[in-house]
């Protein structure tokens, strides 16, 4: 029995309480042992329409706080298999792009020296750059797997070459990607012309729009995603409006004849196996959240995204990122 005003020792405390660090993961800097660290991204500057994604990393946290280790579809406890951490988030100065996106990189960069697989909870589409820079100076070009209603391959906006829309064409120009082994799916949404859907695929990207996936089946695109990527190291981006606005109206930019949460979590689970080497989740906009639903959905799936690395190591038969090579 406690003492007078001594508090009672509790050995399990409720997941509303205490810090709100990713799914109640420990929040440290040290990465001695660790395979997975979740970073916050905060950053929107690079927005072109709604602003305030600055504010989806807090959110996402937030909303994971009732998520536990055990995934029942991929049968894995992930603590079994990979160590994961919240690292906290990456220092961002807004409106200072160029300084903004030094400072991703500098904080990511010995992460993925290391081996361990960074997972940016955004802020605005434009962080994938930096993140991008990151991990190809241990992995050199990675293949990307980007879900997504936008292509993100505009060369400029507004004269603009560094914003949401153009992350990926500056990520191939750098040599940051392959788009030989990458793939866009998801596309979909009014253009101003027929060239803005034919860009990504003119830079050698295979482009999937929201039409062929619904014409296809969640087999044949993965299998399609399989194909193309292969064993090569791979970044994985979730943009949240890949989803219908009714299932994530927090968001940026949405676009309507959008997927279901259901079917988003079908094509994340299916890339069990793949070497995914950096991912991000982002475009969560907490202001257009009232429920908080979006920031809930975002956190789930990184949490997937997660269980799908463990899942991986574990096929592989070991829980140990590369760290030795």
């Amino acid at each position: 029995m406690a003492a007078e005003n001594e508090a009672p020792e509790i050995a399990w405390r409720p997941r509303f309480s205490g810090l709100r660090t990713f799914a109640r993961f420990p929040h440290t800097t040290e990465l001695e042992g660790v395979d997975i660290a979740v970073v916050g991204l905060p950053f929107d500057t690079g927005v072109t329409y709604r602003p305030g994604a600055r504010f989806g990393p807090a959110a996402i946290r937030e909303q994971s706080s009732r998520i536990e280790c055990y995934h029942p579809v991929l049968d894995i406890d992930v603590t079994d298999v990979v160590s994961v951490i919240d690292f906290g988030d990456a220092p961002v100065v807004p409106m200072e792009t160029e300084t903004s996106y030094a400072s991703i990189t500098a904080t990511l960069q010995p992460l993925a020296a290391r081996g361990i697989v960074p997972i940016g909870l955004g802020g605005d589409h434009s962080v994938s750059l930096p993140e991008l820079r990151a991990v190809a100076t241990r992995y050199g070009p990675v293949a990307l797997v980007h879900f997504d209603a936008h292509v993100d391959t505009w060369d400029t906006i507004w004269g603009n070459r560094y914003n949401h829309g153009t992350p990926f064409r500056r990520a191939v120009e750098e040599g940051l990607i392959d788009p030989e082994r990458s793939i866009q799916i998801g596309i979909r949404g009014p253009l101003g012309e027929r060239a803005e859907l034919e860009q990504s695929r003119e830079l050698g990207f295979e482009v999937w729009t929201a039409r062929q996936v619904r014409q296809a089946s969640v087999s044949q695109v993965l299998g399609a995603i399989w194909r193309r990527v292969g064993t090569h190291p791979v970044f994985l981006s979730f943009d949240i409006d890949f989803l219908d606005p009714v299932f994530a109206p927090g968001t940026g930019t949405p676009e309507i004849g959008g997927f279901t949460t259901w079917e988003a979590q079908e094509f994340l689970w299916g890339l069990v196996g793949l070497r995914i080497v950096g991912a991000d989740l982002v475009e969560v906009l907490p202001d257009r959240d009232p429920s908080g639903v979006t920031a809930l959905i975002a956190a789930n799936l990184v949490f997937d995204i997660i269980a799908v690395i463990a899942a991986s190591r574990r096929e592989q038969g070991h829980g140990a990122t590369d760290r030795a090579e």
